[in-house]
């Protein structure tokens, strides 16, 4: 089957020194394993070909993973990218995500403060991303928000809003998972990643289809605030189109594998 693909993307913000976009899943940012693919850095430098052209250099503040939507905020230019890139050193930018998880968490608010490190640090792991949480790991720091309970096909889930004090690898997505309600979709963190490798042998199946419900994982960068030139800025961005389609109860509309999204000026 042939997919079509739309190399497109919604900006929300944008100055001489940065721009805001939202990026949809499963979009990757920049290019990974010399696969050619569409990236939302390839589409940034073609909107920003004058600008590269006359001294502008590209750079990604807010990494986001390719089944991640939401929020990215990228520098124009290489002193941009040094005082945004100490701004989140310095723990100084401010980050909430929503994400669907399944379940329905007893507290209203709660936090978890679990260490984490690369699972194959800790023996043979077939996936190399995988990360756990374990007493020898990174500090890691999330905060989290019960915003809505809700059922679905006699099942329960839970909208969250997740704010990571720290910055580690798939940090809400262990957490998540870590305290017994791991992201809708999520293909490494729903189990013990089975779901992952056989999407990656077979691709989308009826059966991972049962097991995961969401063809990418439940998660949107939501908002992101920063201080800039003395006063604080800020971005938000409402769910998308399937997680606010799934919370609502309504058939979901984006089709496995294709990547489509627009840009609005």
């Amino acid at each position: 089957m042939s997919l079509q693909v739309v190399v497109n993307f919604r900006v929300i913000d944008e100055s001489d020194d940065w721009i805001v976009v939202d990026k949809p899943a499963p979009l990757i940012v920049h290019p990974a394993n010399d696969k050619p693919e569409p990236t939302l850095l390839g589409g940034l430098e073609q909107l920003l070909a004058f600008e590269i052209e006359n001294g502008a250099c590209l750079g990604i503040i807010t990494r986001l993973d390719r089944e991640t939507s939401g929020i990215v905020l990228v520098a124009k230019h290489t002193r941009a990218a040094r005082e945004l890139g100490w701004i989140f050193e310095r723990r100084q930018a401010h980050k909430e995500y929503l994400a669907i998880v399944h379940g329905w968490p007893e507290e209203e608010e709660w936090e978890c403060a679990e260490p984490m490190l690369r699972a194959g640090e800790l023996g043979p792991s077939p996936i190399w991303v995988r990360q756990t949480v374990h007493s020898t790991g990174k500090e890691c720091r999330t905060r989290f928000r019960v915003e809505r309970r809700f059922q679905r096909g006699g099942a329960r889930f839970s909208l969250i809003r997740c704010f990571p004090e720290t910055g580690r690898m798939h940090q809400i997505r262990v957490h998540l998972a870590h305290a017994g309600f791991p992201i809708l979709g999520d293909k490494i963190y729903s189990g013990d990643g089975s779901e992952y490798l056989e999407w990656m042998a077979d691709g989308w199946t009826a059966d991972l289809q049962t097991r995961l419900i969401l063809p990418r994982h439940a998660l949107h960068a939501t908002m992101l605030g920063i201080p800039w030139e003395g006063k604080p800025v800020g971005w938000e961005s409402g769910l998308p189109t399937d997680m606010d389609e799934f919370c609502e109860g309504r058939e979901i509309s984006v089709t496995p594998g294709v990547v489509i999204w627009s840009r609005h000026d």
